[in-house]
């Protein structure tokens, strides 16, 4: 049974960081395509980022040169690390992995950005 674990959500001020981790188990996770999506308050779930098991990346564009997506296949784990946090990057986050016909959500984690 695949699981997706998300962590390091929190409430931080405009401009901060933080770093998401997903734990992932139960499946061969170095050949998934992992990524990470958002949902804020009254919006469709949106992408974030992903990042294939060669470790190429794609980025909205309303993160690129903010957020970092990396992976530790040795750890199972996929991090989502952003800078620059602006007000609407408030949102629960949502790890995701994916093969083909085979996808697998997380439970969440929420990101408020607020002074």
């Amino acid at each position: 049974q695949v699981q997706l674990v998300e962590s390091g959500g929190g409430l931080v001020q405009p401009g901060g960081s933080l770093r998401l981790s997903c734990a992932a188990s139960g499946s061969i996770f170095s050949i998934y395509r992992m990524g990470w999506y958002r949902q804020a308050p009254g919006k469709q779930r949106e992408l974030v980022a992903t990042i294939f098991s060669g470790g190429s990346t794609n980025y909205a564009d309303s993160v690129k040169g903010r957020f970092t997506i990396s992976r530790d296949n040795a750890k199972n784990t996929v991090y989502l690390r952003m800078n620059s946090l602006k007000p609407e990057d408030t949102a629960v986050y949502y790890c995701n992995e994916h093969l083909g016909p085979y996808d697998y959500w997380g439970q969440g984690t929420q990101v408020t950005v607020s002074s």
